[in-house]
């Protein structure tokens, strides 16, 4: 899919009349970012519709380029479209699987409470490199890789910020995934128990014999606690594309999917036990 046949999404949308605004105040991408407290390549790829800016970002770029009222709504309007809508796998790699990362990690900025649910793999704020390189080849083998591995392991430092809170809930299954060798994947679950201990996060496993109260469907994330104050969201991905929503209904009916996989899952040490135990069972 090229640019003239892409579809116009809101993220597409919002960056053209965020860079129109720019530009017809005399403004560099440089000047803008200085102005509302981001850096240089996240104007930019707002601009191009690689990522959705915060409600108070989109009012400080309004003030900034001297924006009416009524343009100020349209903005607000489509950024908060731009949260709910679907975006296909194509328009996801449209700046390469780093971008994607980058983008990922400008949403996660947004969120003091993060709460992972993924029954097939480990969660990429707790991959390895080397687990992180194999997932992220499977997902676009023609990619840069490498700059994808650079940008992942950046977001990884929310982890470590204080005020911030994380919740992973794995099945067994997720667990036991290996993209390579045995020893990729040791590797990558001795990681996993060491990071989980931190106290910013909880940790659980939904055991392969555990009585199961909802079906497993997908993975999905709940941003919850937005710092810019704008309602908690679910996100989602498949093969073929990528959707958020902030319905309050939509997003309770996630939310009540967790708490009722939370219902089969083992916390804690325990949940440490199972990780160690598959990653060394000559040990068990």
């Amino acid at each position: 899919m090229n640019e003239g046949q892409a579809r116009e999404t809101h993220r597409t949308r919002l960056g053209t009349e965020l860079k129109r605004l720019r530009v017809l105040a005399g403004l560099s991408g440089n000047q803008m970012a200085q102005a509302i407290g981001v850096s240089q390549s996240t104007i930019s790829r707002t601009e191009k519709g690689e990522s959705v800016p915060s409600a108070a970002q989109v009012n400080a770029w309004a003030d900034t380029s001297g924006a009416g009222e009524e343009r100020r709504m349209l903005l607000l309007t489509l950024a908060e479209a731009a949260v709910n809508e679907v975006i296909t796998h194509a328009e996801r790699l449209t700046g390469g699987l780093a971008a994607v990362q980058d983008s990922v990690h400008d949403l996660e900025q947004t969120a003091r409470t993060l709460r992972h649910f993924n029954p097939g793999i480990i969660p990429g704020l707790l991959q390895t490199a080397e687990y992180a390189r194999r997932i992220l080849a499977f997902a676009d083998p023609s990619a840069n890789i490498g700059q994808a591995i650079a940008a992942r392991m950046v977001r990884q430092q929310i982890l470590y910020e204080p005020g911030r809170s994380f919740e992973f809930l794995l099945t067994e299954a997720a667990l036991r995934y290996r993209p390579g060798p045995a020893e990729v994947l040791m590797a990558a679950l001795d990681h996993l128990a060491a990071v989980v201990t931190l106290e910013t996060v909880s940790f659980g496993v939904i055991p392969a014999d555990a009585e199961m109260h909802a079906i497993t469907r997908c993975a999905f994330i709940l941003y919850e606690d937005r710092i810019d104050d704008r309602p908690p969201f679910a996100f989602v991905e498949t093969p073929h594309a990528s959707l958020s929503a902030s319905d309050p209904g939509d997003v309770r009916k996630y939310q009540d999917e967790l708490e009722a996989f939370r219902a089969s899952a083992i916390y804690g040490d325990g949940a440490i036990r199972i990780v160690r135990a598959i990653a060394h069972p000559e040990i068990g």
